[in-house]
């Protein structure tokens, strides 16, 4: 990849990223985030998605013998969690959209200090990724300008002036989307070679990863499906915007953001099909309930 190519994905995928996080602040009240954090096993969450998730993306990873650049790609989707899709998945399954904003603002600014740490501790178990420099402080100091800070933002013009943080919502979040639209074709047309170069082996990985994760989440979401659809959409589907930028900080000229995007997208098909597995059995289940009433109310 071109310095040119380089700098473009990162300036979009950055301004997507900080736009979408800036738009989620400005609609987020705090009383949303305590409610989020009432509502959930926040504890266990944290453990599940920083812990658990990037250590089987790394054991599959290692068993399966892929490759060293496809590997640290699994690693850094792996140490993102929570995606800015997820409110978008929950309110398609007809989950808790209340919840799915809440832990979609506040997943996102835990990942700015943790991924780095994360993801330094997984590629210590990676032999062949010692002769690449991880830089945890620059990637740090991204995410905070990308994450934290537009957030942090967005959530103080809120509870200061409400007024304006309705106004300027919508507009941020077309802007930020279009931006992670192009940002995310941009990307998959440069990288095109090494995103098809995986392998299937990677792929099978990642699904095998994105399945246990989404039962994980699931199993550990707080009372009431809606909820638990929530934190299993959360636990599946990774920040391909956050992976990638750190990505091109520390791994530039090497096929890991190829990775990163491969693998993405292919978690975001996967979630999608359960979205409309999902779906479907709760109109099933609304369709027998009102039929079971009707039948009851007619004897």
């Amino acid at each position: 990849m071109n310095v040119d190519a380089t700098t473009t994905i990162r300036v979009l995928t950055a301004c997507s990223l900080a736009g979408l996080l800036l738009g989620v602040g400005l609609r987020l009240r705090l009383t949303d985030v305590r409610d989020a954090l009432r509502r959930s096993r926040m504890g266990w969450m944290m453990v599940a998605n920083f812990v658990a998730v990037p250590a089987l993306v790394l054991g599959l990873a290692r068993a399966l013998h892929l490759s060293r650049d496809v590997t640290i790609g699994m690693i850094l989707l792996g140490a993102a969690p929570f995606a800015p899709v997820v409110p978008v998945f929950t309110r398609m399954a007809k989950g808790d959209l209340a919840l799915a904003a809440g832990l979609t603002a506040l997943f996102p600014f835990l990942a700015a200090p943790l991924t780095p740490f994360v993801c330094e501790l997984c590629l210590k178990a990676v032999p062949e990724a010692k002769t690449l420099v991880f830089k945890p402080l620059t990637v740090l100091l991204v995410l905070a300008s990308t994450i934290t800070l537009p957030l942090g933002i967005g959530v103080a013009v809120n509870h200061w002036f409400p007024a304006v943080a309705r106004r300027m919502c919508r507009p941020i979040e077309v802007l930020s989307e279009a931006a992670g639209l192009v940002s995310l074709v941009f990307v998959t047309v440069v990288e095109f070679e090494s995103a098809i170069a995986i392998g299937w082996k990677a792929l099978v990985a990642m699904a095998v990863a994105g399945e246990l994760s989404l039962w994980l989440g699931y199993a550990l979401g707080g009372p009431g499906v809606a909820a638990r659809l929530v934190t299993a959409l959360g636990s599946s589907n990774r920040n391909i915007a956050l992976a990638v930028l750190v990505a091109l900080d520390s791994f530039p000229d090497t096929p890991v953001t190829g990775a990163v995007v491969a693998n993405g997208l292919w978690l975001i098909i996967l979630g999608l099909i359960h979205v409309g597995f999902w779906r479907f059995c709760r109109s099933r289940a609304v369709d027998a309930s009102e039929l079971q009433g009707f039948s009851g109310g007619g004897q």
